[in-house]
Parts: C-alpha cells; structure tokens; sequence
C-alpha cells in the first residue's frame, strides 16, 4: 500500500492528517533525541499500547516510530489524539519499548502529587496517615512512580535525601549517583513515613537508624527493597535497594572471568573440603560471586547451607539461615550450629571477627568446603587480614585453597563506542600493566541507551591467588606482604589492575574505569 492510499484512507481533515512511509530501512532510534514538544502529543500510557515513540513535530507532521508503519489503525488512532498528521518511521519494537522507557520520566508528576504549598513541617499524625492511606493516595502513586523509574533507570539504589529547601533524589546506575530529581521539602515527611510503613519499621521514631524490607511488582519483575534510615541535620534520610530477582542467578561465566581465570577458579571448587574467600570493598559484586559459586556446585547430592545477613536472593535447594541477634544468631553462633547439621558446603557471608573466622577455618579443616567474604584490597592482604583477626599461620596454609580478589566496572556501552585517543596517564597505566604501547581504546561518546555515560552496564575484574607449596612456605614464616606478592606474581598471577587492562585492550571497559577502580601504585 502506498503512501498515497494511507492518506486517503486516514485522511481527518488539517488537524488530523496521516500519511506513511513504507519501505524505509529501520531507523535506530536509540540514537535518537525526542523534542519534548512531541513527547507531550503522545502521553507514555499510549505509546505503550501501541508500541510507538514521538520523535519530532514540523510543519503539522509528527513523525513517529512504530514497529508497524503499515497498521492504518494505529496511524489514524495516533492522528485522532494528536490532530497532526502522522509520518510512520519503521523501527524494532526492543528499540521502541527500551526508547519509552528513557524518554518517559514521571517525576514532574510525582512533585504534582505533593502540595507544593504544604509546610516543611508537618505532625506525625498528618504524615501517619497520609502514609496510611488507601494504595491509590497520591503518597502511594508517587512512591510507586518513583520506583517504576528507577527501574526503567536500571538502578540498583535510590537515595532519598533532605536537604535546607528541597528533597535530592538520586539512583544509583551501574555503580556511580545520579541527581535525578528535586522534590518539594513538603514530600519528605510523607514519603519516609508510606516507607516505613511498607517496610515494617517504626514511623513513630526518626531519630533512630532503622532497616526493613518489602517487595513490589513492577514491569513483570519482582523487586525485593531493603530500606536503610538515618536522621541528618534535614531530617531523615533513607536508601532503598532494588534487588531484581530476575537477575539473582548467574552462571560463573556471567561474572567477567577470563577463560584461563575460570578454569582456576572452577579447579578450586572442585576440592572437597577447603577454604574459598572472595575478597573486595562494599558494592564489588562478592556476593554475586558467591551465589554463582554455590549454584554452580551440586544442590542434590551436597547439603549447602549459607549463613547471611541479610538473606539477598533465594534459591531452591540451598538451606539459608538469616543473621538475627536479637535471638542470638550471629555469624559465630550460626556457623558453629550449622557444622552439626551434616553440611557438604557452608557459605559464611562475611568473615568479620576472631570467632567466625576461627570457627569457619576449622570448619574447612574438618571435612567442609568454606566459602566466605572477607573485607581486603587485594588477595594477599585476605592473608594477612586472617593474621589479624587472630588465625594462627600453619591453620592458614591448611586451610585456604585459594582467595579471589574483585572489582566491578562499567563496560563500554555498544550503541556509541567509538575509538579515542586517551590521555598519557592512561597509556601509561595500560604500558605499565600489560608492556604494550597503545594510545587509543574504545569509549562510549554517549547515547540514549547509556543515559549518555558512555557506560552501559559492568562486569568483573579478578585477582586470584592459589595458595602453593612456595606461598605456604612464606606465610609459615612469616614473610612480608611485598614477598607473598612477588612470588604470587612470578608463579602467573594476573593482578587486578593488569585483569582490568586486558579488557580495555577488548573493548570490555576503558582504562579510566580500571584506573578509578582497581589501580593503587604509582605510575
């Protein structure tokens, strides 16, 4: 059908004018910026049922992207709404529905639910039951808004922060903050309130620090939301994880392992009894490492049982015990009933005192594969940390199988990756890790697809370490640090910071990410 017969057909006069354009190649309209003018034609519940994204208006024409340009009744349902004629543009429908996502943002109408006139301070009561309200109360919608676009923003934490005259919003994607939003001071009371409410905590007390939990369902997702309070000098702020259950299991291949780091760490959890640790700051994906490593294991024939706080994901097959003090079950205690409950493989969350650690090496010792989490910069300083806590050197070397060292970053996003010439700091890094000389690696310039970042989701960077006749011999007598980690490297152990180079020689990352992430020596 030709362009004409469309307009024949859907033709309502000079308001509401159609017309096609069939045959065009698909246009990629993640590279493409929506004026706002047309963004406001179409309203995101439409565009939604029928899978269409406004791009520009000119001249009465609105141009439209639509996985199927041909469908007259979409054409002509679209003109009726807008009454502007319509110029189909053909795209994917991924492209479309991913392009709605980002273009849509609700948080104009999430500071419309608030009175923007209502005082900053309002009583408990008000906020109480405001907070108590039936689902559909603007506090409800608005909280429900603002998750919804958190996760269309892939963000794995909302922070929800007061300040003199205004309520930041950030998310945090793929590990960096972003300001999102400012709403007016008068939202804050009854947001934390509907919060606390939600996750069953104390709405009568904010000067104390509290931490709950509640799910959601949004977008087809289950979404699991571990809420943290605390009061600052403006109130209380409080950060909300997103924990997508959709995206709890991953394969060890899923991580970022190189193959020949894999195979090695695939060796260690071949052994029967032994101690694994992985090792790295807060947010470097340990225990995403952990859970691949368990689920990779036998569920059937072993009985694993983890000890955790909290319990982040669960999984058939596998017995997890949450941390609970106030009933006397901490790391120590858990880990020392577990052993009587006839385990194959006991994952300890964190090893982060004398007891649990003393308690989870003789665990190892006895017949009982061990994987843990242990706070360090890098895998030898996991030794030495052990040392500290209190472990006696010969339980060491019997003990531990191997440590694994890790870091997240940002991988390059694919939709604009271009190559650039970097700066002579990074070249230098790149040289200093890897000996080749190299001036140019690919960056993201920026796009839709990547909230123009240049970054478009992360991956892992690895050290590990496998503790060798040599290596033990060392840490039997105390050597020092500087010794263990040139033996470790003259036996092939690939660093973090060289781990990260190799992937920004593929692509995989850029060498400023490596460098922010991974690197602490001098250039």
């Amino acid at each position: 059908m030709n362009s004409d017969s469309i307009k024949e057909k859907g033709n309502t006069g000079n308001d509401g004018e159609t017309m096609a354009m069939p045959g065009v190649a698909k246009l990629n309209i993640l590279l493409q910026v929506p004026t706002p003018e047309a963004l406001q034609l179409i309203p995101e519940s439409l565009a939604r049922r029928y899978n269409v994204i406004p791009l520009e208006v000119k001249d009465n024409t609105l141009r439209v992207a639509m996985a199927e340009p041909d469908n007259i009744m979409t054409v002509e349902a679209l003109a009726l709404r807008t009454r502007r004629r319509i110029e189909p543009v053909p795209a994917s429908a991924a492209d479309i529905r991913e392009a709605i996502d980002f273009n849509y943002h609700a948080f104009g109408e999430i500071a419309s639910r608030f009175s923007l006139e209502a005082p900053p301070e309002t009583t408990l009561a008000a906020e109480r039951l405001m907070a108590e309200a039936a689902d559909d109360s603007p506090v409800a919608q608005a909280l429900n808004m603002l998750l919804d676009e958190a996760v269309k923003s892939r963000a794995s934490d909302i922070h929800i922060e007061p300040e003199v005259d205004r309520l930041r919003i950030r998310f945090r994607i793929d590990g960096i903050l972003h300001e999102v939003s400012s709403l007016p001071l008068g939202a804050h009371g009854p947001l934390i309130s509907r919060i606390k409410i939600l996750a069953d905590m104390n709405i009568a007390d904010p000067r104390r620090p509290q931490d709950g939990q509640f799910s959601f369902q949004i977008r087809g997702k289950s979404i699991d939301v571990r809420v943290a309070t605390i009061a600052t000098v403006h109130g209380e702020m409080a950060v909300l994880r997103l924990l997508d259950k959709s995206l709890a299991i991953l394969s060890l291949s899923q991580l970022g392992f190189f193959p020949e780091s894999l195979e090695k760490f695939e060796s260690m959890l071949m052994v029967p009894y032994g101690m694994i640790l992985i090792s790295g700051p807060t947010g470097a994906g340990k225990t995403t490492t952990l859970y691949a490593a368990v689920n990779s294991l036998d569920r059937v024939g072993r009985n694993i049982i983890t000890i955790e706080d909290p319990v982040e994901y669960r999984f058939e097959g596998i017995n997890q015990i949450q941390i609970n003090p106030r009933a006397g079950i901490t790391f120590a205690s858990g880990l020392r009933s577990i052993v009587r409950l006839d385990p194959d493989v006991i994952l300890v969350g964190e090893i982060r005192d004398r007891e649990t650690a003393e308690i989870a090496v003789q665990s190892a010792l006895t017949g009982h594969l061990v994987l843990s989490s242990v706070h360090a910069n890098d895998t030898v300083g996991v030794l030495f940390r052990l040392l500290d806590l209190g472990v006696e050197p010969f339980l060491i070397t019997s003990a531990v199988v191997g440590v694994v060292a890790q870091r997240m970053v940002r991988r390059v996003c694919p939709h604009c990756a271009c190559e650039v010439t970097v700066p002579l700091i990074e070249q230098l890094a790149y040289h200093r890790e890897t000996g080749e000389e190299r001036s140019q690696f690919l960056y993201g310039s920026g796009c839709k697809a990547c909230t123009y970042t240049g970054y478009l989701g992360r991956t892992g960077i690895f050290e590990l370490l496998t503790l060798s006749d040599d290596i033990k011999r060392l840490i039997a007598t105390a050597a020092p640090p500087g010794e263990i980690r040139t033996k470790a490297l003259a036996e092939g152990m690939v660093t973090l910071a060289k781990d990260g180079m190799l992937k920004a020689r593929a692509g995989i990352t850029t060498p400023r990410e490596v460098l922010r992430n991974a690197y602490t020596g001098t250039l």
